[in-house]
Protein backbone atom coordinates (compact mmCIF):
# COMPACT_ATOMS: atom_id res chain seq x y z
CA UNK A 1 0.00 0.00 0.00
CA UNK A 2 1.69 3.47 -0.88
CA UNK A 3 1.67 6.76 1.22
CA UNK A 4 -1.58 8.89 0.75
CA UNK A 5 -2.33 12.38 1.88
CA UNK A 6 -1.27 12.09 4.74
CA UNK A 7 2.54 12.25 4.09
CA UNK A 8 1.98 15.40 1.77
CA UNK A 9 -0.25 17.17 4.45
CA UNK A 10 2.35 16.46 6.79
CA UNK A 11 4.97 17.75 5.11
CA UNK A 12 3.19 20.60 4.32
CA UNK A 13 3.33 22.40 7.68
CA UNK A 14 6.11 24.59 9.26
CA UNK A 15 9.51 23.28 9.76
CA UNK A 16 9.35 24.17 13.36
CA UNK A 17 6.23 22.37 14.26
CA UNK A 18 7.28 18.81 15.40
CA UNK A 19 5.35 15.99 14.75
CA UNK A 20 4.54 13.91 18.44
CA UNK A 21 3.95 10.33 18.08
CA UNK A 22 2.00 9.16 21.45
CA UNK A 23 2.31 6.15 23.09
CA UNK A 24 -0.62 4.35 24.72
CA UNK A 25 0.67 4.94 28.37
CA UNK A 26 0.63 8.88 27.42
CA UNK A 27 -3.06 8.64 26.67
CA UNK A 28 -3.87 6.37 29.67
CA UNK A 29 -1.88 8.92 31.98
CA UNK A 30 -3.10 12.36 30.88
CA UNK A 31 -6.32 12.07 28.04
CA UNK A 32 -6.11 15.71 28.03
CA UNK A 33 -2.50 15.49 26.31
CA UNK A 34 -3.89 15.42 23.15
CA UNK A 35 -4.50 19.30 23.57
CA UNK A 36 -1.01 19.88 25.40
CA UNK A 37 1.39 20.09 22.46
CA UNK A 38 0.67 23.87 21.21
CA UNK A 39 1.32 24.45 17.41
CA UNK A 40 2.72 21.50 17.12
CA UNK A 41 1.17 17.88 15.61
CA UNK A 42 0.29 14.79 17.00
CA UNK A 43 0.11 11.26 15.34
CA UNK A 44 -1.56 8.12 17.08
CA UNK A 45 -0.75 5.03 15.35
CA UNK A 46 -2.96 1.88 15.06
CA UNK A 47 -1.16 -0.12 17.81
CA UNK A 48 -1.96 2.76 20.33
CA UNK A 49 -5.76 2.69 19.43
CA UNK A 50 -5.35 -1.24 20.05
CA UNK A 51 -4.26 -0.82 23.47
CA UNK A 52 -6.48 1.95 24.66
CA UNK A 53 -9.37 -0.42 23.40
CA UNK A 54 -7.41 -3.88 25.69
CA UNK A 55 -7.49 -0.82 28.75
CA UNK A 56 -10.84 0.46 28.60
CA UNK A 57 -12.66 -1.91 30.91
CA UNK A 58 -12.81 -2.26 34.67
CA UNK A 59 -12.99 0.88 37.36
CA UNK A 60 -9.05 1.49 37.95
CA UNK A 61 -7.89 5.09 37.11
CA UNK A 62 -6.30 3.74 34.01
CA UNK A 63 -9.46 2.60 32.68
CA UNK A 64 -11.05 5.43 32.91
CA UNK A 65 -8.27 7.74 31.35
CA UNK A 66 -8.58 4.85 28.39
CA UNK A 67 -11.91 5.55 27.81
CA UNK A 68 -11.86 9.44 27.96
CA UNK A 69 -8.88 9.46 25.33
CA UNK A 70 -11.46 7.48 23.28
CA UNK A 71 -14.11 9.88 23.92
CA UNK A 72 -12.25 12.72 23.11
CA UNK A 73 -11.23 10.53 19.58
CA UNK A 74 -14.12 10.35 18.96
CA UNK A 75 -15.31 13.54 19.20
CA UNK A 76 -12.85 14.96 17.43
CA UNK A 77 -13.69 12.31 14.18
CA UNK A 78 -17.70 13.08 14.72
CA UNK A 79 -17.04 16.83 14.25
CA UNK A 80 -14.25 17.10 11.60
CA UNK A 81 -15.60 17.91 7.94
CA UNK A 82 -12.35 17.02 6.29
CA UNK A 83 -11.37 13.53 5.43
CA UNK A 84 -9.04 11.90 8.30
CA UNK A 85 -6.41 12.16 5.90
CA UNK A 86 -6.37 16.19 6.15
CA UNK A 87 -5.37 15.56 9.89
CA UNK A 88 -7.99 17.04 12.93
CA UNK A 89 -7.67 20.24 14.06
CA UNK A 90 -7.49 20.47 17.85
CA UNK A 91 -7.92 23.72 18.46
CA UNK A 92 -12.05 23.86 17.15
CA UNK A 93 -12.69 20.91 19.80
CA UNK A 94 -10.11 21.72 22.90
CA UNK A 95 -7.81 24.11 24.17
CA UNK A 96 -7.37 27.13 22.01
CA UNK A 97 -3.84 26.67 22.96
CA UNK A 98 -3.56 23.47 20.79
CA UNK A 99 -2.90 24.98 17.16
CA UNK A 100 -1.70 21.81 15.62
CA UNK A 101 -3.51 18.83 14.14
CA UNK A 102 -3.94 15.43 14.75
CA UNK A 103 -3.31 12.87 12.66
CA UNK A 104 -4.92 8.86 12.88
CA UNK A 105 -2.32 6.01 11.20
CA UNK A 106 -5.20 4.78 8.25
CA UNK A 107 -2.84 2.33 6.37
CA UNK A 108 -0.45 -0.64 7.23
CA UNK A 109 2.72 0.60 7.84
CA UNK A 110 6.01 -1.84 8.30
CA UNK A 111 9.01 -0.03 9.54
CA UNK A 112 12.03 -2.51 8.81
CA UNK A 113 13.21 -2.80 12.24
CA UNK A 114 16.25 -5.06 13.69
CA UNK A 115 15.37 -8.91 13.36
CA UNK A 116 15.59 -9.01 17.18
CA UNK A 117 12.49 -6.55 17.89
CA UNK A 118 9.34 -8.92 17.42
CA UNK A 119 6.93 -7.19 14.92
CA UNK A 120 3.92 -8.51 16.91
CA UNK A 121 4.68 -6.45 20.15
CA UNK A 122 2.51 -3.26 20.24
CA UNK A 123 5.41 -1.25 21.69
CA UNK A 124 8.06 -1.93 18.48
CA UNK A 125 5.09 -1.74 16.15
CA UNK A 126 4.82 2.46 17.55
CA UNK A 127 8.62 2.25 17.05
CA UNK A 128 8.32 1.16 13.37
CA UNK A 129 5.86 4.00 12.90
CA UNK A 130 7.98 6.59 14.09
CA UNK A 131 11.05 5.23 12.04
CA UNK A 132 8.82 5.16 8.77
CA UNK A 133 7.40 8.71 9.68
CA UNK A 134 10.75 9.70 10.04
CA UNK A 135 12.17 8.70 6.74
CA UNK A 136 9.01 10.12 4.67
CA UNK A 137 9.93 13.06 6.03
CA UNK A 138 13.23 13.76 7.24
CA UNK A 139 12.78 17.35 7.14
CA UNK A 140 10.53 17.60 10.11
CA UNK A 141 11.30 16.06 13.29
CA UNK A 142 9.63 13.24 14.23
CA UNK A 143 9.33 12.16 18.08
CA UNK A 144 8.28 9.58 20.18
CA UNK A 145 6.30 10.68 23.47
CA UNK A 146 6.81 7.48 26.05
CA UNK A 147 6.37 7.16 29.71
CA UNK A 148 7.98 3.85 28.99
CA UNK A 149 11.63 4.22 29.65
CA UNK A 150 12.34 1.00 27.80
CA UNK A 151 10.57 1.92 24.79
CA UNK A 152 12.47 5.31 24.70
CA UNK A 153 15.79 3.55 25.14
CA UNK A 154 15.11 1.30 22.49
CA UNK A 155 14.33 4.32 20.12
CA UNK A 156 17.08 6.06 20.91
CA UNK A 157 18.94 2.80 19.94
CA UNK A 158 17.80 2.72 16.27
CA UNK A 159 18.69 6.62 15.98
CA UNK A 160 14.96 7.92 16.77
CA UNK A 161 14.42 10.95 18.88
CA UNK A 162 12.24 10.04 21.77
CA UNK A 163 10.90 11.72 24.96
CA UNK A 164 9.25 11.31 28.15
CA UNK A 165 5.93 13.38 28.39
CA UNK A 166 6.78 16.34 30.34
CA UNK A 167 3.28 18.53 30.26
CA UNK A 168 2.57 17.28 33.47
CA UNK A 169 5.37 17.80 35.93
CA UNK A 170 5.14 20.92 37.83
CA UNK A 171 8.70 21.13 38.14
CA UNK A 172 11.57 19.52 36.68
CA UNK A 173 14.40 19.80 39.66
CA UNK A 174 12.16 19.21 43.21
CA UNK A 175 15.17 21.31 44.89
CA UNK A 176 12.63 23.99 43.45
CA UNK A 177 9.65 23.14 45.16
CA UNK A 178 8.33 25.72 47.70
CA UNK A 179 9.19 24.33 51.41
CA UNK A 180 6.70 27.10 53.55
CA UNK A 181 9.48 28.67 55.19
CA UNK A 182 12.75 31.56 54.46
CA UNK A 183 15.19 32.97 55.93
CA UNK A 184 16.03 36.26 56.61
CA UNK A 185 18.76 38.21 56.00
CA UNK A 186 20.85 38.94 59.11
CA UNK A 187 20.76 42.31 57.94
CA UNK A 188 16.76 42.31 57.47
CA UNK A 189 15.42 44.46 60.58
CA UNK A 190 18.00 47.44 59.68
CA UNK A 191 16.56 47.28 56.15
CA UNK A 192 13.11 46.40 56.66
CA UNK A 193 12.90 48.18 60.63
CA UNK A 194 12.30 51.65 59.37
CA UNK A 195 8.57 52.59 60.00
CA UNK A 196 7.66 49.63 61.16
CA UNK A 197 4.39 49.25 63.01
CA UNK A 198 3.57 46.53 65.88
CA UNK A 199 0.85 45.74 67.76
CA UNK A 200 -0.77 42.95 69.92
CA UNK A 201 -3.61 40.96 69.70
CA UNK A 202 -5.19 37.93 70.68
CA UNK A 203 -1.56 36.68 72.28
CA UNK A 204 0.41 37.09 69.23
CA UNK A 205 2.56 40.10 68.31
CA UNK A 206 2.18 41.86 64.60
CA UNK A 207 4.87 43.89 62.48
CA UNK A 208 3.82 45.88 59.41
CA UNK A 209 7.42 46.13 57.71
CA UNK A 210 8.34 47.66 54.65
CA UNK A 211 11.00 46.74 52.63
CA UNK A 212 12.98 44.70 49.53
CA UNK A 213 12.12 41.12 50.65
CA UNK A 214 8.55 41.77 51.34
CA UNK A 215 7.71 41.40 47.88
CA UNK A 216 9.02 37.92 47.58
CA UNK A 217 6.74 36.96 50.80
CA UNK A 218 3.89 34.45 50.14
CA UNK A 219 0.98 34.46 52.68
CA UNK A 220 1.38 31.65 55.44
CA UNK A 221 5.02 31.54 54.83
CA UNK A 222 7.20 31.35 57.61
CA UNK A 223 9.61 33.38 57.89
CA UNK A 224 13.20 32.78 60.85
CA UNK A 225 15.99 34.70 61.86
CA UNK A 226 18.13 32.87 63.95
CA UNK A 227 20.44 35.25 65.86
CA UNK A 228 20.97 35.65 69.75
CA UNK A 229 17.62 36.13 70.11
CA UNK A 230 15.81 33.80 67.21
CA UNK A 231 12.79 35.15 65.35
CA UNK A 232 9.97 33.38 64.10
CA UNK A 233 6.74 34.65 62.45
CA UNK A 234 3.91 33.89 60.28
CA UNK A 235 3.30 36.34 57.00
CA UNK A 236 -0.50 36.93 56.99
CA UNK A 237 -0.32 39.89 54.60
CA UNK A 238 1.71 40.96 51.99
CA UNK A 239 0.76 43.55 49.35
CA UNK A 240 4.28 45.32 47.56
CA UNK A 241 7.25 46.57 49.79
CA UNK A 242 4.44 45.80 52.89
CA UNK A 243 4.09 42.54 54.80
CA UNK A 244 2.31 41.71 58.43
CA UNK A 245 4.04 38.87 60.05
CA UNK A 246 2.69 37.22 62.98
CA UNK A 247 5.02 36.07 65.81
CA UNK A 248 4.28 32.27 66.77
CA UNK A 249 3.13 30.34 69.25
CA UNK A 250 5.94 28.56 70.75
CA UNK A 251 5.16 24.55 70.50
CA UNK A 252 9.00 23.77 72.05
CA UNK A 253 7.55 24.70 75.56
CA UNK A 254 6.23 21.80 77.81
CA UNK A 255 3.21 24.37 78.62
CA UNK A 256 2.18 24.35 74.84
CA UNK A 257 2.15 20.33 74.41
CA UNK A 258 -0.18 18.89 71.53
CA UNK A 259 -1.51 15.91 73.36
CA UNK A 260 1.49 15.05 75.14
CA UNK A 261 3.74 16.33 72.22
CA UNK A 262 5.86 19.29 71.74
CA UNK A 263 7.95 20.26 68.69
CA UNK A 264 11.72 19.16 68.80
CA UNK A 265 13.02 21.39 66.02
CA UNK A 266 12.01 24.62 64.29
CA UNK A 267 10.49 22.77 61.32
CA UNK A 268 7.98 21.40 63.48
CA UNK A 269 6.85 24.20 65.38
CA UNK A 270 5.94 25.38 61.95
CA UNK A 271 3.96 22.10 61.50
CA UNK A 272 2.15 22.73 64.61
CA UNK A 273 1.32 26.26 64.22
CA UNK A 274 -0.35 25.65 61.08
CA UNK A 275 -2.05 22.16 62.04
CA UNK A 276 -3.34 23.82 65.14
CA UNK A 277 -4.55 26.66 63.16
CA UNK A 278 -8.51 27.10 62.38
CA UNK A 279 -8.20 29.36 60.05
CA UNK A 280 -5.71 26.61 57.59
CA UNK A 281 -8.43 24.47 56.15
CA UNK A 282 -5.31 22.31 54.19
CA UNK A 283 -2.03 21.60 55.37
CA UNK A 284 1.08 19.72 53.36
CA UNK A 285 3.60 18.29 54.88
CA UNK A 286 6.68 17.02 53.54
CA UNK A 287 9.77 15.48 54.54
CA UNK A 288 11.79 11.91 54.74
CA UNK A 289 10.88 8.97 57.25
CA UNK A 290 11.16 10.00 60.86
CA UNK A 291 10.45 13.94 60.48
CA UNK A 292 7.41 13.34 62.75
CA UNK A 293 4.53 14.44 59.75
CA UNK A 294 2.26 11.34 61.14
CA UNK A 295 2.93 11.84 64.99
CA UNK A 296 2.55 15.78 64.87
CA UNK A 297 -0.71 15.72 62.46
CA UNK A 298 -2.45 12.90 64.83
CA UNK A 299 -1.27 15.00 67.66
CA UNK A 300 -3.17 17.99 66.39
CA UNK A 301 -6.42 15.91 65.35
CA UNK A 302 -6.56 13.99 68.92
CA UNK A 303 -6.18 17.66 70.31
CA UNK A 304 -9.27 19.18 67.66
CA UNK A 305 -10.95 16.19 67.84
CA UNK A 306 -11.29 15.01 72.01
CA UNK A 307 -10.52 18.49 73.91
CA UNK A 308 -11.64 21.33 71.24
CA UNK A 309 -14.45 20.25 69.54
CA UNK A 310 -13.56 21.52 66.60
CA UNK A 311 -13.63 18.33 63.96
CA UNK A 312 -16.15 15.47 65.37
CA UNK A 313 -13.56 12.79 64.21
CA UNK A 314 -10.67 12.12 62.07
CA UNK A 315 -10.71 10.49 58.80
CA UNK A 316 -7.56 8.49 57.65
CA UNK A 317 -6.71 7.10 54.16
CA UNK A 318 -3.53 6.27 52.09
CA UNK A 319 -2.94 4.90 49.01
CA UNK A 320 -2.30 1.30 49.09
CA UNK A 321 0.75 0.42 46.84
CA UNK A 322 2.78 -2.88 48.38
CA UNK A 323 6.42 -2.21 48.85
CA UNK A 324 7.46 -5.96 47.94
CA UNK A 325 4.87 -8.85 46.44
CA UNK A 326 1.25 -8.46 47.43
CA UNK A 327 -0.12 -10.74 49.50
CA UNK A 328 -3.60 -10.90 47.76
CA UNK A 329 -7.17 -10.42 48.88
CA UNK A 330 -7.23 -9.94 52.79
CA UNK A 331 -10.43 -10.70 54.48
CA UNK A 332 -12.92 -8.26 56.82
CA UNK A 333 -14.92 -5.02 56.36
CA UNK A 334 -13.53 -2.55 54.53
CA UNK A 335 -12.08 -0.91 58.05
CA UNK A 336 -10.65 -4.09 58.58
CA UNK A 337 -8.97 -4.24 54.85
CA UNK A 338 -6.81 -0.99 55.50
CA UNK A 339 -5.68 -2.01 58.70
CA UNK A 340 -2.91 -3.87 57.59
CA UNK A 341 -1.85 -0.62 55.36
CA UNK A 342 -2.10 1.56 58.42
CA UNK A 343 1.11 0.45 60.95
CA UNK A 344 2.04 3.49 60.92
CA UNK A 345 -0.98 4.83 63.09
CA UNK A 346 -0.74 2.58 64.83
CA UNK A 347 2.65 2.58 65.61
CA UNK A 348 2.27 6.82 66.36
CA UNK A 349 -0.88 6.04 68.88
CA UNK A 350 1.04 4.10 70.64
CA UNK A 351 2.94 6.83 71.46
CA UNK A 352 0.39 9.11 72.05
CA UNK A 353 -1.30 6.49 74.50
CA UNK A 354 1.81 6.59 76.55
CA UNK A 355 2.51 9.77 76.72
CA UNK A 356 0.42 10.41 79.53
CA UNK A 357 2.00 8.78 82.32
CA UNK A 358 -0.56 9.91 85.62
CA UNK A 359 -3.45 8.20 83.83
CA UNK A 360 -2.36 4.98 84.77
CA UNK A 361 -2.93 1.44 82.83
CA UNK A 362 -6.99 1.65 83.29
CA UNK A 363 -6.50 5.28 82.13
CA UNK A 364 -4.76 4.90 79.22
CA UNK A 365 -6.96 1.76 78.12
CA UNK A 366 -10.08 4.17 78.75
CA UNK A 367 -8.04 6.47 76.20
CA UNK A 368 -7.27 4.16 74.06
CA UNK A 369 -10.96 3.19 73.11
CA UNK A 370 -12.20 6.82 73.25
CA UNK A 371 -9.53 7.33 70.16
CA UNK A 372 -10.37 4.26 68.57
CA UNK A 373 -13.88 5.28 68.37
CA UNK A 374 -13.36 8.90 66.79
CA UNK A 375 -10.35 7.56 64.54
CA UNK A 376 -11.97 6.22 60.91
CA UNK A 377 -9.76 4.35 58.43
CA UNK A 378 -11.33 4.43 54.63
CA UNK A 379 -9.71 3.52 51.62
CA UNK A 380 -9.36 5.59 48.40
CA UNK A 381 -11.48 3.03 46.32
CA UNK A 382 -14.52 5.08 48.08
CA UNK A 383 -13.86 8.14 48.09
CA UNK A 384 -15.71 9.51 44.85
CA UNK A 385 -19.18 11.01 45.72
CA UNK A 386 -18.62 11.83 48.95
CA UNK A 387 -18.51 14.80 51.51
CA UNK A 388 -16.60 15.44 54.74
CA UNK A 389 -18.36 17.67 57.10
CA UNK A 390 -16.49 19.56 60.43
CA UNK A 391 -14.50 16.25 59.59
CA UNK A 392 -10.12 16.26 60.46
CA UNK A 393 -9.39 14.50 57.08
CA UNK A 394 -5.46 12.88 56.97
CA UNK A 395 -4.30 11.14 53.39
CA UNK A 396 -1.03 9.60 53.87
CA UNK A 397 1.70 8.53 51.66
CA UNK A 398 0.15 11.35 48.98
CA UNK A 399 3.04 11.17 46.72
CA UNK A 400 1.52 8.16 45.33
CA UNK A 401 -1.57 10.22 43.97
CA UNK A 402 -2.13 11.61 40.61
CA UNK A 403 -2.92 15.32 40.36
CA UNK A 404 -6.18 14.04 39.36
CA UNK A 405 -6.95 11.89 42.07
CA UNK A 406 -5.77 14.25 44.94
CA UNK A 407 -8.01 17.10 43.27
CA UNK A 408 -10.91 14.31 43.86
CA UNK A 409 -9.91 13.94 47.43
CA UNK A 410 -9.44 17.99 48.38
CA UNK A 411 -12.76 18.64 46.95
CA UNK A 412 -14.42 15.90 49.08
CA UNK A 413 -14.02 18.64 52.10
CA UNK A 414 -16.91 19.87 53.15
CA UNK A 415 -17.92 23.13 55.68
CA UNK A 416 -15.12 23.11 58.54
CA UNK A 417 -13.47 20.31 57.43
CA UNK A 418 -9.30 20.16 57.56
CA UNK A 419 -7.42 18.28 54.85
CA UNK A 420 -3.67 16.97 55.68
CA UNK A 421 -1.39 15.31 52.82
CA UNK A 422 1.97 14.02 54.60
CA UNK A 423 4.27 12.45 52.28
CA UNK A 424 8.09 11.93 50.97
CA UNK A 425 8.32 12.69 47.14
CA UNK A 426 11.68 10.83 47.33
CA UNK A 427 9.48 8.06 47.96
CA UNK A 428 7.23 7.38 45.12
CA UNK A 429 6.00 3.60 43.99
CA UNK A 430 3.51 4.41 41.56
CA UNK A 431 4.56 3.63 38.16
CA UNK A 432 4.66 6.51 35.68
CA UNK A 433 4.92 9.32 38.58
CA UNK A 434 7.96 10.98 39.14
CA UNK A 435 9.07 13.75 41.91
CA UNK A 436 7.91 16.52 39.48
CA UNK A 437 4.67 14.97 38.28
CA UNK A 438 3.29 13.65 41.92
CA UNK A 439 0.05 15.02 42.88
CA UNK A 440 1.20 16.06 45.79
CA UNK A 441 4.00 18.13 44.70
CA UNK A 442 1.76 19.16 42.09
CA UNK A 443 -0.80 20.63 45.71
CA UNK A 444 2.22 22.10 47.06
CA UNK A 445 3.07 24.65 44.02
CA UNK A 446 -0.65 25.27 43.45
CA UNK A 447 -2.03 26.16 46.59
CA UNK A 448 1.04 28.29 48.16
CA UNK A 449 -0.18 31.81 49.26
CA UNK A 450 -3.45 30.87 49.43
CA UNK A 451 -4.75 32.48 52.66
CA UNK A 452 -5.85 29.29 54.04
CA UNK A 453 -3.49 26.94 52.92
CA UNK A 454 -0.01 25.88 54.75
CA UNK A 455 3.05 23.85 53.86
CA UNK A 456 5.70 23.14 55.92
CA UNK A 457 9.33 20.65 54.67
CA UNK A 458 10.07 19.06 57.84
CA UNK A 459 14.08 18.25 57.82
CA UNK A 460 15.48 17.14 60.44
CA UNK A 461 14.92 13.18 61.63
CA UNK A 462 14.08 12.97 65.29
CA UNK A 463 13.15 9.20 65.52
CA UNK A 464 16.42 7.91 66.77
CA UNK A 465 20.12 7.96 66.53
CA UNK A 466 19.63 4.55 64.66
CA UNK A 467 17.54 6.17 61.99
CA UNK A 468 19.18 9.10 61.36
CA UNK A 469 22.10 7.74 60.83
CA UNK A 470 20.76 4.87 58.24
CA UNK A 471 19.28 7.89 56.38
CA UNK A 472 22.24 9.54 55.63
CA UNK A 473 24.76 6.93 55.35
CA UNK A 474 22.77 3.63 53.47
Amino acid sequence: MTQRRPASIVASFPAHARLFVLDTNVLMHDPTSLFRFEEHDIYIPMATLEELDHNKKGVSEVARNARQASRYLDELLSRTELGIEEGLALEEHGDKRATGRLFLQTEAINGDLPAGLASAKADNQVIGVVKHLQERHPKRQVILVSKDINMRIKARALGLAAEDYFNDKVLEDTDLLYTGSLALQRDFWDKHGRDMESWQQSGHTYYRVRGPSCSAFLVNQFVYLEDDKPFYALVKETGGKTAILETLKDYTHQRHNVWGVVARNREQNFALNVLMNPAIDFVTLLGQAGTGKTLLTLAAGLMQTLENKTYTEIIITRVTVPLGEDIGFLPGTEEEKMNPWMGALEDNLDVLNKSDDEAGEWGRAATRDLIRSRIKVKSLNFMRGRTFINKYLIIDEAQNLTPKQMKTLITRAGPGTKVVCLGNVAQIDTPYLTEGSSGLTYVVDRMKGWAHSGHVTLARGERSRLADYAAETL
